[in-house]
């Protein structure tokens, strides 16, 4: 086996005593830096190449933390106005995942780069560290390799706001095939329109 392997298989004991140490050092030290940072190197090696990441130029890697829980409803002093239905404002869920909202927020902070996708790195009892995996596609390096230069086409930009990504995917349904997914595709707003649209013919 290969030292990725390795690594893999270390990952992948998270309770062990090895793992659980680094991972409260670690873990004291992303708290105590800025929410959104860049990084020289990847923290998981091994989950960044299965993510398509390749140390050369073109790439980099920003860790971005994101508070972990539920999603408020954002009025103001808890007053919603309206209908007894819409006057929740603390038990309500994110329909997105908290992954997902990373990828977002650190793909609007670098405009000009493309996300390519995303993997778990920690969390404690208020936050959720994630590793994002960034391209540039202006880079010459990037725009010559037939593997990744897919992404400098502009229907990519933004990617991951759109639910393009990995993360996006998982949330929007589409890991599901078959008869379970039936109702996501192409999208669950657009199945439930084509369900719910009566079209006639103009001669009929």
């Amino acid at each position: 086996m290969g030292a990725y392997t390795y690594m893999q298989h270390m990952w992948n004991k998270k309770q062990s005593d090895v793992m659980r140490f680094s991972q409260r050092i670690r873990c004291w030290e992303y708290r105590n830096s800025h929410r959104m940072v860049r990084v020289p190197r990847s923290t998981r090696p091994d989950k960044a190449r299965r993510m398509g990441f390749k140390k050369k130029q073109g790439f980099c890697i920003w860790r971005v933390r994101v508070r972990r829980g539920g999603r408020r409803r954002p009025v103001a002093k808890g007053i919603c106005y309206g209908k007894p239905k819409t006057a929740g404002v603390n038990q309500l869920k994110n329909q997105k995942n908290l992954q997902d909202i990373a990828e977002c927020r650190v793909g609007r902070h670098c405009g000009g780069l493309r996300v390519l996708n995303s993997y778990w790195v920690n969390e404690d009892n208020m936050y959720k560290y994630f590793e994002i995996i960034l391209v540039d596609p202006a880079h010459p390096v990037i725009r010559n390799d037939p593997r990744i230069n897919w992404i400098c086409n502009p229907a990519h930009k933004h990617r991951e706001q759109r639910g393009l990504t990995s993360a996006g995917r998982k949330h929007r349904g589409l890991r599901r095939k078959g008869h379970q997914g039936t109702k996501a595709r192409p999208s669950m707003r657009a199945n439930w329109k084509r369900r719910n649209t009566v079209k006639f013919w103009r001669y009929r």
